[in-house]
């Protein structure tokens, strides 16, 4: 992963859409299928997530994959969230001033 930014919207999207295939995750990141699959092995390893297998068929040929975020992966979460805005709040209040004093 490149950046919290990437970082954040992945557990975003894990937590909000769970059931959601790599596929359809690294299209709505915009991320590759391979950078997606690489970064959520880095995520299983770390332990922020789990990832769940569902056999859809007796001859287990397709199997639906779902994330679940752990508490570690959602404290961070959280974390990263919070340095978001508060750095958010901060270009606002910089921008305040530049406007202000304009």
């Amino acid at each position: 992963m490149n950046n919290k930014t990437d970082l954040l919207n992945i557990l975003r999207k894990i937590y909000l859409k769970p059931e959601h295939s790599q596929r359809t995750l690294a299209r709505d990141l915009g991320f590759s299928l391979g950078k997606l699959n690489y970064c959520i092995k880095a995520l299983k390893d770390k332990g922020l997530i789990k990832i769940h297998n569902f056999s859809k068929n007796q001859h287990k040929l397709h199997y639906i994959n779902k994330y679940v975020l752990t508490p570690k992966g959602i404290d961070l979460r959280i974390s990263l969230t919070l340095q978001y805005m508060k750095k958010k709040m901060q270009e606002y209040d910089e921008l305040k001033k530049e406007i202000g004093s304009k």
